[in-house]
């Protein structure tokens, strides 16, 4: 667990440092006395300036991790209550519910994906990091991003339009037309940044960069290229994980298999409008994992369909149970991904037989696809 305070001095300072900087600048984006912060550029300036890894990309729970904690990065003005999750692929699940049933199952889906975010990036803490921006400053504040008390959770309010509960420590609410949980957020600051707004930091900028402008330009390159893969397959146009092939791989009839034997399938146009993204069948590369470890693996079966380990357990040993938390000889379904929130992964390359790997939120393997066939 790493706290704000357990940063080095030389860390912290040059954190506040930038904040006060980028807060002068907000009449860039707004005429308003509040700094102006963009929530992106509070994810990667935190990253920077602690040497966290940068996870805002990637669906979880965690918008960075570093020295085993998982941290929700947030940036806000005015209210305390803001979005923490969203819940729009499982309405379905507990719309129909009565109020406090409802409370139960959202803050029962909430806990899912903390833990599986725990589980992905092998944390054993999770935080949250606030800056929230008043005139003149902002604050600097952390609070333990805790699982919800189901057995303590009671309602506070219940409308057509709204719920809210709490469960003795914290205090949330759920706006129903949006399926978004919200979180009441504490003012106790660790730290206090003095902002003062420059007037016209258009002529700072055009000062200042221009003579940059060449350089910057001629240095800028993608720094990878990615792919989005399914973890699911199409039975009757419905998304399902096959009982015998994919990740229940291990169940697949004929010789006998480890449990943990698994795959991911990768789909023939992937290598059609992607050649050369990956290297030739049974051409072992390195895969590193949202945790850090790494597993040697390599494209395999007939037409290059499966991205596999070796050992082929592997990688059925990390996803099954080490993420998913899945009991040995238990079937995988596409509602047990839905809980999660994911239904895909993406692979990035980052060099030569060097790749890595995460998951992504469901539907964003439909996206990519999408997006592949507006580019043609």
């Amino acid at each position: 667990m790493i706290l704000y305070s357990d940063y080095k001095k030389k860390e912290r300072e040059y954190y506040k440092k930038m904040l006060e900087i980028i807060g002068s600048l907000s009449r860039l984006f707004s005429e308003s006395d509040i700094p102006y912060l963009d929530s992106r550029v509070a994810e990667n300036l935190y990253c920077k300036s602690f040497n966290a890894i940068n996870k805002s990309r990637d669906d979880s729970s965690a918008d960075a991790v570093s020295n085993k904690t998982g941290i929700g990065i947030k940036t806000f003005a005015g209210k305390s209550a803001q979005k923490i999750a969203e819940f729009n692929k499982d309405i379905l699940t507990f719309n129909s519910l009565l109020p406090l049933e409802k409370a139960k199952r959202i803050a029962e889906l909430r806990n899912k994906r903390i833990e599986f975010t725990k589980r992905t990036y092998a944390v054993d803490y999770m935080k949250y990091h606030c800056i929230i921006r008043e005139k003149g400053k902002m604050l600097i504040c952390e609070e333990p991003m805790e699982l919800i008390n189901l057995e303590n959770l009671k309602l506070s309010k219940s409308t057509p339009k709204s719920l809210s509960f709490k469960d003795g420590k914290n205090e949330y609410n759920f706006n129903v037309s949006k399926s978004v949980l919200l979180k009441k957020f504490k003012r106790t600051s660790v730290a206090e940044v003095k902002v003062e707004i420059l007037e016209n930091p258009f002529d700072l900028l055009d000062k200042t960069l221009t003579k940059q402008k060449k350089e910057v330009l001629r240095t800028m390159k993608i720094e990878y290229q990615y792919i989005v893969l399914p973890l699911y397959a199409l039975e009757k146009k419905v998304k399902a994980v096959p009982e015998r092939s994919g990740l229940n791989q291990w169940n697949a009839r004929g010789r006998a298999r480890d449990k943990d034997e698994v795959y991911i399938k990768v789909p023939t146009w992937i290598h059609q409008n992607f050649p050369g993204f990956f290297p030739r069948r049974d051409t072992e590369f390195e895969l590193k994992l949202p945790n850090g470890e790494y597993l040697s693996t390599k494209i395999c079966q007939d037409g290059d369909k499966a991205l596999m380990s070796n050992p082929n357990k592997a990688l059925g040993k990390w996803i099954l149970r080490d993420v998913l938390a899945l009991k040995k000889g238990k079937l995988l379904t596409y509602k047990m991904l839905q809980e999660m929130g994911i239904d895909s992964v993406i692979i990035k390359k980052t060099g030569k037989l060097k790749y890595e790997i995460d998951f992504r939120e469901e539907g964003e393997f439909e996206k990519f696809e999408e997006n592949k066939n507006k580019a043609q």
